[in-house]
């Protein structure tokens, strides 16, 4: 008798292409309809229907009910990051046009990972503040120093409002382009709020890519000393 978890059950419902088209749409931690994932997975929406029920299902995916509408969104932040380490064996896609290889620089520049910092941007971010002691890395998971406290404060980030949170402080999430660690967990999510409500980065209009503003190149070179 196997007494372990039933990976392949999980397996086989990301290895589906439509399925994985849809996981990979909400990585970004939005709630999206049914109607909009059938545009993006161009399926029709019986099929994105019978998709969707098997991906909540399979906890990986949670429907909210707002009045007749149904959305959609990834279940947690772990299902986010077991998506992001698959990407980090998965074969590269391949690029056929010029707009696909503009898409893929911009998301290796810069993007979200559910509701933290990715890419080239999240993992320079996560090792500036490593190097400024700002944090530090104890049995895999980030901490903030005294000086780090009032570091955030300073920068606009209350820690202590973290204590009333019920999620994981913050912990190094594998990049998948970057093959690098960035930050996710409450203290990521806090930093990458930050960077939206500032407007130093903004998202892009088709992807998970975000693009960096001149007050966000700015204050990444003041606050961070990353220049990019």
């Amino acid at each position: 008798m196997n007494v372990y978890p039933n990976i392949s059950y999980i397996a086989k419902l990301i290895a589906e292409p439509t399925r994985a088209i849809i996981l990979d749409r909400l990585m970004d931690g939005r709630a999206l309809p049914a109607s909009e994932l059938a545009y993006m997975a161009k399926v029709s929406h019986p099929t994105i229907s019978s998709h969707l029920a098997k991906l909540v299902e399979g906890n990986l995916l949670v429907m909210e009910q707002h009045g007749r509408h149904r959305y959609y969104r990834l279940a947690n932040e772990e299902v986010a990051e077991v998506i992001e380490k698959l990407g980090t064996i998965a074969p590269q896609a391949e690029i056929r046009t010029l707009r696909q290889s503009s898409q893929m620089k911009q998301v290796r520049h810069g993007r979200t990972c559910y509701d933290h910092l990715a890419g080239e941007l999240g993992v320079k971010v996560t090792q500036s503040l490593l190097d400024k002691k700002i944090i530090i890395l104890d049995k895999e998971a980030f901490v903030v120093t005294e000086q780090g406290k009032n570091w955030f404060l300073q920068l606009g980030i209350n820690i202590e409002e973290a204590t009333i949170k019920r999620r994981i402080f913050a912990k190094p999430c594998l990049d998948w382009s970057e093959r690098r660690y960035h930050m996710s967990g409450w203290l990521g999510a806090a930093i990458a709020n930050h960077f939206f409500t500032q407007k130093w980065i903004i998202k892009a209009d088709s992807s998970r890519a975000v693009h960096l503003t001149p007050k966000g190149i700015q204050a990444l070179k003041q606050h961070f000393e990353i220049e990019m």
